[in-house]
C-alpha cells in the first residue's frame, strides 16, 4: 500500500513543510525510509494549546449524547477502515497484520464502551438536615496532554483520545514519531465522526521539547503517559510543578508463576504465543517464567520447542507469526542484555541473534538458569526473550515475582483453587491473570503499581481519571 502523507493536526489544519524540522519514518521490515514527518516548533505547540483551551470550553458543555454519538461514529469508521488502519500500523511498526487488525477492534470496543459510559457519569446527593442541600458532581478536568508510545500504534492513541473526549475534555496527543500515520488515522476517524476540530490536536516533535512546552503551560490540567519508567519519572516531575493530574502506565517485567499442578501444555500454548506477540514489545509481556522445580525441565523443553516454530518475517506476510522489532535500538538492546546474561552464566537455549541483513528482525530467544544479577533479570527487555528459572516452592516463587520494583502485569498457572486466591492476593501488580493471558478489556482498568505507574486507563476508571470531583453545599 502507499504510505499516507504526514502532518501536524492543529485546529483541524494539516500542517507540514514551512521549514519545519523533520524525522525519518522507517519501515522496520526493510529499513527503508517511508516518509519525512514534520516536527512541531514552539509556535505550533502554542497554536495547539490555544485550540485546546478553546475546544475545552466548547466540549465541556457538550451533552453526553453528543459525546456518545462521536465515539460510536468513530468506532463504526474504524470497522469500515480496519484493513487500511491495520496495513498502516504494520508498515510503520512491523507487527503482523493479524495483530494490527485485533488492535483496531480493541479501539472499537473501547470507544463503544465509553459511548455507553458517558451517560452514567453520576454524582450524588448527600443526606443533610432539612433546609440544606449538598451534592457531589463530576466535571471534566480540563485540557489533557497525552503521550503515546510506538508499540501499539493504533491502540495507544485510541486510549489517549477516547477517555478525555468521553469525559468532556480537549486533548493534545503527542504520539510516537516512529508511528505517526496510525495515530493520525485514529484521530481522523473521530473528526470524521463529528468531533469539533479544536477538541483534539496531534503534534510530533523532539520529545523533551514537546513535553516541557506542553507541561509548562497552565492550560494543560492533566497528563497521560504510557512509556518507560525512566521517562515517566521525568514527566511526573514536570507535571508536579503545576500540580497537574497524572495517569502513568510505565514499564513492567511480567512474572509468570507455573506450579506443578498446572496444565503445562495449555500454559505453554498460551504463554509462548503471548511472549512473542509484537516481538515481545508489550508492556504486559510474560517475561520472567518462575517455574516450580519439579516441572521446570518439562516446561523448558516445551517452551523451546514451540519458540523454534515461531515464523519470523515481514508482518504483511501471510505466514508470519512474529514481525520485526520496531527500530534498530531494540536490536542493540537485545544483543546487550542477552550477551550480559550469557556472560554471567545463563544458558542460551535458542535464538539470541539477529535475522538477515535487512530490517530489524530478531530470533525468538529463550534463556534458562539466568542469575539474578544479570541485567535482563532486573531491566525490562521489551523484546522476544523469555527467562525460565526453577524455584523450590510457592513462597520462593511469590518472593521472586515481587522482587522487582515493577508491578504492571503478572500471571500464574495452577489448578489449586486456594492457591489461585493466595497468589492473586499476594502478587504486587495492577493486573493478574490466573490460567489466562487475557488481562485487558474495554470494561476493565488497565494500569500498574510501584514503578509501573499509577492510575488506570480503560473501564469506568479511564474516564474517571479525566474528571474532577466537586462538592456543593447549599444552605
Amino acid at each position: 500500500m502507499t504510505y499516507p502523507d504526514l502532518y501536524l493536526m492543529i485546529d483541524g489544519q494539516r500542517l507540514s513543510g514551512g521549514g519545519r524540522r523533520t524525522h525519518k519514518v522507517v519501515n522496520p521490515a526493510t529499513g527503508a525510509v517511508l516518509a519525512e514527518l514534520p516536527l512541531a516548533d514552539a509556535a505550533d505547540l502554542d497554536a495547539a494549546l490555544t485550540a485546546a483551551q478553546r475546544g475545552f470550553r466548547r466540549w465541556r458543555d457538550s451533552t453526553p449524547q453528543e459525546r456518545s454519538a462521536v465515539l460510536q461514529g468513530a468506532a463504526r469508521l474504524m470497522v469500515e477502515r480496519q484493513e487500511e488502519l491495520a496495513r498502516i500500523a504494520t508498515l510503520e511498526q512491523g507487527k503482523t497484520l493479524a495483530e494490527a487488525r485485533i488492535e483496531v477492534m480493541m479501539n472499537v470496543g473501547l470507544f463503544n464502551f465509553y459511548a455507553g459510559e458517558v451517560v452514567r457519569l453520576y454524582g450524588r446527593v448527600l443526606v443533610r438536615p432539612v433546609g440544606q442541600r449538598s451534592t457531589v458532581t463530576k466535571e471534566p478536568v480540563g485540557p489533557v496532554a497525552a503521550f503515546a508510545p510506538w508499540n501499539f500504534p493504533l491502540g495507544n492513541p485510541g486510549r489517549k483520545l477516547g477517555a478525555p473526549i468521553a469525559a468532556g475534555c480537549s486533548v493534545i496527543l503527542k504520539a510516537a514519531e516512529e508511528t505517526p500515520a496510525s495515530a493520525l488515522a485514529i484521530l481522523q476517524c473521530l473528526l470524521d465522526a463529528g468531533l469539533p476540530s479544536d477538541v483534539a490536536q496531534a503534534v510530533f516533535g523532539v520529545p523533551d521539547e514537546v513535553s516541557r512546552h506542553l507541561l509548562g503551560s497552565p492550560i494543560i490540567r492533566k497528563m497521560s503517559f504510557t512509556g518507560s519508567t525512566l521517562v515517566g519519572k521525568h514527566l511526573a516531575k514536570l507535571a508536579a510543578e503545576d500540580c497537574k493530574r497524572t495517569t502513568m502506565e510505565l514499564g513492567g517485567h511480567g512474572p509468570v508463576l507455573v506450579f506443578a499442578d498446572a496444565d503445562i501444555d495449555k500454559a505453554l500454548d498460551t504463554v509462548v504465543a503471548g511472549k512473542y506477540r509484537n516481538a515481545g514489545q508489550v508492556c504486559v509481556s510474560p517475561t520472567r517464567f518462575i517455574v516450580e522445580a519439579s516441572v521446570h525441565d518439562r516446561f523448558l523443553a516445551g517452551f523451546v520447542e514451540r519458540a523454534k516454530k515461531v515464523v519470523v518475517g515481514d508482518g504483511s506476510g501471510p505466514d508470519s507469526i512474529m514481525g520485526p522489532m520496531a527500530n534498530a535500538r531494540r536490536l542493540d538492546a537485545m544483543d546487550r542484555l542477552i550477551g550480559d546474561a550469557v556472560a554471567k552464566g545463563a544458558t542460551l537455549e535458542t535464538g539470541g541473534a539477529r535475522i538477515g541483513n535487512a530490517g530489524f528482525f530478531y530470533a525468538p530467544t529463550v534463556l534458562s538458569c539466568t542469575p539474578l544479577d544479570a541485567d535482563i533479570m532486573n531491566e525490562e527487555p521489551f523484546g522476544p526473550v523469555a527467562l525460565i528459572n526453577a524455584y523450590p516452592d510457592e513462597a520462593a516463587m511469590i518472593a521472586e515475582a515481587n522482587r522487582l520494583p515493577y508491578g504492571l502485569a503478572a500471571y500464574a498457572w495452577t489448578s489449586d483453587a486456594a492457591r489461585q486466591r493466595r497468589v492473586a492476593r499476594e502478587i504486587e501488580a495492577g493486573m493478574v491473570g490466573i490460567n489466562t493471558s487475557m488481562i485487558g478489556g474495554s470494561d476493565s482498568p488497565f494500569g500498574g503499581v510501584k514503578w509501573s505507574g499509577h492510575g488506570a486507563e480503560d473501564g469506568p476508571e479511564g474516564i474517571d481519571a479525566c474528571l474532577v470531583t466537586k462538592a456543593i453545599h447549599e444552605g
